[in-house]
């Protein structure tokens, strides 16, 4: 096996780890294949920047041509969790949210959120509030503003 072909197959080892190390992300498997042509190259006696310009043509073209098709597949695997769905729900304060103190609670849905007021401001007991986000297991509210009829 030729020098050239060794080391452009150590590149692609090195790449495919690296596509190991970053599941679901496809960082370098362009470059591997890139990498495996110019090996097969070089094995074959092709010139040093023959295999160079393969190995780049190889990898631009793979991740243009692909990259397209393979996003779409990837983001249409995630899904919502029953969590997502608490966002933007309201409930009442069963306990005074204090940020600075650390306390709060609200009930949303028949379950209680430990809660946190998204503005810091503090939110008195039995106030209707409104959930912003989601942050571990707090909750981060605001207060929902009623409109006065006359």
């Amino acid at each position: 096996m030729t020098t050239a072909a060794i080391i452009w197959l150590s590149l692609a080892g090195v790449f495919v780890v690296v596509e190991a190390a970053c599941p679901f992300h496809l960082v370098s498997v362009w470059f591997a294949v890139g990498a495996l042509v110019a090996a097969i190259v070089g094995q074959l006696g092709g010139a040093v920047w023959l295999q160079t310009l393969l190995f780049f043509g190889v990898s631009i073209g793979l991740m243009a041509v692909l990259w397209r098709y393979i996003k779409k597949f990837m983001t249409s695997k995630v899904t919502k969790t029953n969590v997502d769905s608490v966002i933007g729900s309201q409930g009442y304060v069963t306990a005074p949210v204090d940020n600075l103190n650390a306390t709060g609670q609200v009930k949303l849905g028949g379950m209680y959120w430990t809660a946190r007021s998204t503005d810091g401001k503090p939110i008195s007991e039995g106030t209707l509030v409104q959930v912003d986000r989601i942050e571990g297991v707090k909750v981060f509210v605001t207060v929902v503003k009623e409109e006065i009829s006359v």
